[in-house]
């Protein structure tokens, strides 16, 4: 009998899982691979960003519960097993100096600390594959980067039985691939972008080519390639099922979906370590894995 293969995505809030790897997940969990997400914070400090729900007072007064309820429904959509690590979300600090950190906050934990409680849910899980974000957070949220700490710890730590003792931690286990998501990317943005010129309709991703610059964004290796498209549909229904924090009218779905699937049919990731043989460019996380398992 062959190795079941297991998928762990690594999140800082709710609703990053379906706006990041979504439809990968969808794909696996189709193809009978257990996939989990491990979400860090409840995002009890994000704002009500769906114009229609703002100024609603039981949301306001109850955002971490209203937050975990969407995030089942978007868990039953996709077909995946989820957990929450428990830390609490730090928000997103804005101002000139910025404020500081609230006190207790995900981004101010010990690394090791936290990237203790992953440890605890790889070694439990035993997932080969383990996806999170780059230095960056994929964009510069104290949760997003926080999240890249402890995931780049855990991944080496779950196999590491002096740093983290089995006594405490559970058995050892070795992750054997990790990835960043690498989604929003300059190719798909401007392939879209032209498509939608070409075809005479109105792009909304014109500000986002011109800000880019702005960022002076690093352009990242895109390794792999995983061709999803049948699952765009599910993705965005998990997406929406996150109603305080998407409006189904706004920007994520103003590409319609046929020139989605025609022109960009796949969810892109950055390969940062990985313990087997793998050539690239991918279409497979679990390449060089499969075989052995």
């Amino acid at each position: 009998m062959t190795e079941q293969l297991r998928l762990m995505a690594v999140h800082a809030h709710p609703d990053d899982e379906s706006s990041k790897g979504a439809a990968t997940m969808a794909k696996y969990v189709s193809e009978g691979v257990d996939v989990m997400v491990v979400t860090c914070t409840g995002g009890e400090r994000g704002s009500v960003l769906n114009p229609k729900l703002q100024g609603d007072p039981y949301i306001e007064e109850n955002i971490h519960e209203v937050r975990r309820k969407e995030m089942d429904e978007a868990r039953e959509i996709l077909g995946v097993e989820q957990e929450w690590l428990g830390f609490v979300d730090s928000g997103l600090p804005e101002g000139d100096p910025l404020p500081p950190l609230p006190e207790g906050c995900f981004a101010l934990q010990d690394v090791d600390h936290a990237a203790g409680e992953l440890v605890r849910k790889i070694r439990s899980f035993r997932p080969q594959v383990v996806t999170t974000y780059d230095e960056n957070g994929g964009y510069p949220h104290p949760d997003h980067i926080m999240t890249h700490k402890i995931t780049m710890v855990a991944f080496d730590g779950a196999a590491d039985a002096e740093k983290f003792p089995e006594a405490e931690f559970g058995p050892v286990f070795e992750p054997q691939k990790l990835y960043y998501n690498q989604g929003f990317n300059r190719p798909r943005t401007e392939a879209l972008h032209h498509a939608l010129l070409d075809r005479g309709l109105e792009s909304p991703y014109g500000e986002w080519l011109e800000r880019w610059a702005e960022f002076e964004r690093k352009e990242r290796t895109l390794t792999t390639f995983v061709p999803c498209a049948e699952f765009f549909e599910t993705r965005d229904r998990a997406l929406i099922a996150h109603a305080t924090q998407i409006d189904p009218e706004g920007g994520w779905f103003r590409v319609p979906m046929e020139i989605q699937k025609e022109v960009w049919p796949t969810e892109e990731y950055e390969l940062s370590k990985s313990l087997v043989p793998t050539s690239l460019p991918e279409e497979d996380l679990f390449a060089g894995i499969r075989d052995n398992a």
